[in-house]
């Protein structure tokens, strides 16, 4: 049984973890409120962006000849795989829960008997990931030193990947992330961003879009506003990242605060009742010492 003072101690110790973790909870809900502003303000624009592109490949007239980075190489080959996680951890299961569904999906693709390269952005997605799939890894981005990432950030990463695309490296490229819905949920997200089209989702589009008249012509445009596309799917990724991020922080370290007011109350009773028993011990032997007199 510990003595008093050992109690004493870690009541001590216990109540300063508490304030620690009470003040990161404050931190996070200040930063989430401005995070959930970009993360919803950013939806809208990567949306149109990708309904002018959809609306753009109807008035194609030579599919054969469209740009790659909407029709794709036509084979399915090599996957790579963009892994977005946070730099810093302490925000609950924000990182293992991307890291999970990436997993999942690098296990099927491996599965079909089809080439894998992961790109990872952040640290804490790179230290789980590379324990199974270290040798798939290709490149390793890191923004620790950020205080917030930018859109120069994004498109670091949009023209690498197309840089990698030219040059043959692979043929389809999906980004994991985690979508922001409220403080407490957070939805693990697979969004494919080359090729454009997904073969399964023309007809859904077909009924859903809105025709447009463009000038110049199509071609010239998708040359300009494909690249872009994915950058600005990325920085959309990142804005959605923050907000969960900072969401998933907030309400861990409100877990971890009333833990540790949870585990204090047990410690102090146990410190009480330790005490009572010390001085019922220490009366009993006045007692028995005065009657022997």
């Amino acid at each position: 049984m510990p003595s008093l003072d050992d109690l004493k101690k870690r009541i001590k110790s216990v109540k300063s973890t508490q304030k620690i973790t009470k003040a990161m909870k404050m931190v996070a809900a200040a930063k989430l409120r401005k995070a959930q502003e970009n993360a919803e303000k950013g939806r809208p624009y990567s949306q149109k962006m990708q309904n002018i592109i959809l609306n753009l490949t109807k008035s194609i007239s030579d599919p054969q000849n469209a740009p790659k980075l909407l029709v794709g190489t036509g084979k399915d080959k090599t996957y790579l795989c963009v892994v977005l996680t946070a730099d810093r951890g302490l925000c609950g299961g924000f990182n293992s829960n991307i890291c999970k569904l990436a997993k999942s999906n690098f296990k099927k693709i491996l599965g079909e008997g089809k080439n894998l390269k992961i790109i990872t952005v952040g640290s804490k997605g790179l230290d789980q990931i590379k324990r199974d799939y270290g040798k798939y890894i290709v490149k390793k981005f890191s923004f620790k030193e950020k205080k917030q990432i930018s859109f120069n950030e994004a498109d670091l990463i949009g023209k690498e990947i197309i840089n990698l695309f030219d040059k043959e490296e692979f043929d389809i490229c999906q980004l994991f992330y985690n979508n922001f819905k409220n403080v407490i949920t957070q939805i693990p997200q697979a969004q494919q961003i080359i090729p454009a089209i997904k073969k399964d989702s023309s007809d859904k589009q077909e009924k859903n879009s809105t025709y447009y008249e463009f000038e110049p012509e199509e071609d010239e445009i998708l040359e300009d506003l494909l690249p872009k596309n994915i950058s600005t799917q990325l920085f959309k990724a990142f804005l959605e990242n923050a907000a969960s991020e900072q969401g998933s922080r907030m309400t861990a370290m409100d877990n971890a605060t009333r833990n540790a007011g949870d585990l204090v109350d047990k410690l102090t009773i146990n410190y009480n009742r330790s005490r009572q028993a010390s001085i019922t011990k220490e009366l009993i032997e006045i007692i028995s010492g005065a009657e022997s007199l």
